[in-house]
């Protein structure tokens, strides 16, 4: 993936450090080792996708010029701050679900002596972000506009699941609701800003760029991010469990998924009756009813056209960008993602 994982990973050990011997708090032995175990528990594990894309769009921006020490390790830091953004959403987000399982582990709160003082946990990985940017970022010009940037995308992040958890009220449970404007919001910014647009953001500030120039920039990334979600509920329903990593649950959760939403399109009245009967129900007789109907609807022939329509939209978007750097950056994102099986 990046040629800068190793360095990406001994940068997460010396801002570990750094903060379990923080000044602005006297640590005993006990509470260093709780959040030593936790940091550990909850930060490295994932894919590290959007930690990595700071420093790969940092040297994309750089254009081919050899990246300082200096540099390499502030691109990672800031890379670090999104994944501990991450965390912090992670680790609260399962309470909310109340999830069993996350990354191939037993969730966070799940574990005896964790439990409820996981919420507590998940303030203090969103408190440890200012200080790393405090502690690495104070004397450069971008500063106030690094703890903006993280600020709005915290806001747009939580409001993004806030109408996520409210769509999806148990004893509410109402499909005419759904429709692609209200999946595409939840998308937006639930995942997107976060995900997408925080990691090119975070590159274009340490490289002295106005984020303000670059609203293009950001609404293209948007739209992938739209579109890795598209990709994200087809494989929950059609992706392999061995390869994804998860068995899908979106059908049983009563997701507003993009399948959901094109399904309802595209059903007569007969069909809309076999959805609203069956969508939402743990029982793996309605499921396979949903699955059925999804399968008679040709929702994968619909995928295979979407994806292939996003994906030459997306590129024209990205070649009429003026800057072959940025043009670059945002090619890099686009092939990661393109295809994807997982």
């Amino acid at each position: 993936m990046s040629d800068f994982r190793l360095s990406f990973l001994e940068v997460y050990s010396v801002l570990k450090a750094e903060l379990v011997h923080d000044p602005a708090f006297d640590f005993t032995d006990d509470s260093r080792l709780w959040v030593e175990r936790m940091l550990d528990y909850n930060v490295p594990g994932g894919k590290l996708n959007r930690g990595l894309s700071v420093i790969d769009s940092y040297k994309l921006l750089k254009e081919g010029k050899e990246l300082t020490n200096d540099e390499i390790f502030l691109a990672c830091a800031l890379g670090w701050c999104i994944e501990w953004l991450q965390a912090y959403f992670l680790v609260l987000d399962d309470i909310m679900d109340n999830s069993v399982t996350r990354r191939g582990q037993p969730c966070w709160f799940r574990l005896p002596k964790v439990g409820m003082i996981a919420v507590n946990d998940g303030i203090l990985l969103r408190n440890h972000i200012p200080r790393i940017l405090k502690k690495h970022f104070r004397e450069e010009t971008y500063y106030v506009d690094l703890l903006d940037l993280f600020n709005e995308v915290e806001f747009q992040t939580a409001s993004g699941q806030m109408i996520d958890l409210i769509t999806t009220l148990v004893g509410e449970k109402d499909l005419s609701k759904y429709s692609l404007s209200l999946h595409q919001r939840i998308v937006q910014y639930k995942t997107a800003y976060y995900s997408f647009y925080l990691p090119v953001a975070c590159a274009l500030l340490m490289a002295g760029e106005n984020l303000e120039n670059h609203i293009n920039v950001k609404n293209i990334l948007i739209e992938m991010g739209n579109y890795f979600q598209v990709q994200d509920d087809y494989l929950d329903c059609y992706g392999a469990p061995e390869v994804i990593g998860k068995i899908g649950t979106d059908i049983e959760d009563f997701k507003c998924s993009w399948l959901v939403v094109k399904a309802l399109e595209r059903s007569n009245e007969e069909q809309l009756k076999i959805l609203y009967e069956n969508y939402g129900k743990a029982d793996e007789a309605c499921v396979a009813k949903v699955k059925e109907l999804y399968k008679v609807l040709d929702l994968e022939g619909v995928f295979v056209e979407y994806e292939s329509k996003s994906y030459e939209k997306l590129v024209k978007s990205i070649e009429a960008h003026p800057s072959k750097a940025v043009q670059a950056v945002l090619k890099s994102f686009l092939a990661k993602i393109y295809k994807r099986q997982k």
